[in-house]
């Protein structure tokens, strides 16, 4: 796809379920909605270590409706998201559909360098953000967290322009690198203190407030940058730890991505 193409047009299609994918990099998040518009109830949702998709068709998908149509967002290998692709197929014949970052989808204007690049969970995450905050009627510049593997942190003006992002290393990473990187240096769980005095402490606590004052400053910018306070929404599978650490208030929202493309199937597969 060139770097500024708009994304591929789908057949529009009846009305039915959707099943919508989220890969990551440790697992495959789904959700069976009764539709492809935003705020579809859920059917049916769960979630699997990457390392187990194939249990998929003959397991949790196993006596589901069929969807009519299967939207997915993947940060992970193509080979995995092959195999994702196989078991939908197994399970219903149904052919994957991807989001891919482009340079404008569903109300949210990508200005990374190169848009094709910028990570797709992250453009989705965005849309369903936006979206979000404008059906409560808040029209505003927001960041946007998304705490997993890896930690990313959005800025988007009050237009719906992406304006640019951080990405640090997760919690994980930064304890592991610490323990590979430092003679001696063993990595126990501690606890989050406002003075740590013993080593566990002192790396959960450091690793929590970096992550923190990352938000924190992103949260500086756009407020210098939009001229307003932007609103903070958060998500991913260790949001919840970082939550009550917060130093800016910050809306825990756990289905972020899958809102992002419910709102881009509504779009996609509107009828014509």
């Amino acid at each position: 796809m060139p770097p500024d193409a708009a994304p591929p047009p789908i057949e529009p299609m009846p009305g039915g379920p959707l099943l919508a994918i989220d890969i990551g990099n440790t697992r495959l998040k789904w959700a069976l909605y009764e539709s492809a518009a935003p705020s579809a109830l859920v059917i049916a949702q769960g979630a699997e270590f990457l390392e187990q998709i194939e249990t998929l068709a003959e397991g949790a998908w196993a006596g589901l409706p069929r969807p009519h149509r299967m939207l997915g967002c993947s940060v992970a290998a193509d080979a995995v998201r092959r195999r994702a692709e196989a078991q939908v197929d197994e399970a219903w014949g149904l052919p994957g559909h991807w989001v891919h970052a482009s340079a404008a989808e569903a109300g949210l204007t990508n200005g990374y360098d190169h848009p094709t690049r910028l990570g797709a969970d992250r453009w989705v995450a965005m849309i369903g953000a936006r979206h979000r905050l404008l059906a409560r009627g808040t029209r505003g510049p927001m960041v946007v967290v998304m705490v997993g593997t890896a930690v990313t942190v959005e800025a988007v003006d009050a237009d719906g322009r992406f304006l640019g992002g951080l990405i640090l290393p997760g919690h994980g990473i930064m304890l592991r690198a610490l323990e590979s990187g430092t003679a001696g240096l063993h990595v126990p769980t501690g606890e989050v203190r406002a003075f740590p005095t013993n080593t566990s402490d002192a790396l959960t606590s450091g690793g929590t407030y970096a992550i923190a004052g990352a938000v924190e400053r992103m949260v500086q910018h756009v407020r210098s940058h939009c001229g307003a306070e932007p609103a903070c929404v958060m998500t991913g599978g260790a949001g919840w730890k970082m939550a009550p650490h917060m130093s800016v208030p910050c809306e825990l929202v756990d289905s972020l991505i899958f809102d992002g493309l419910l709102e881009i199937a509504a779009r996609r597969y509107a009828p014509a």
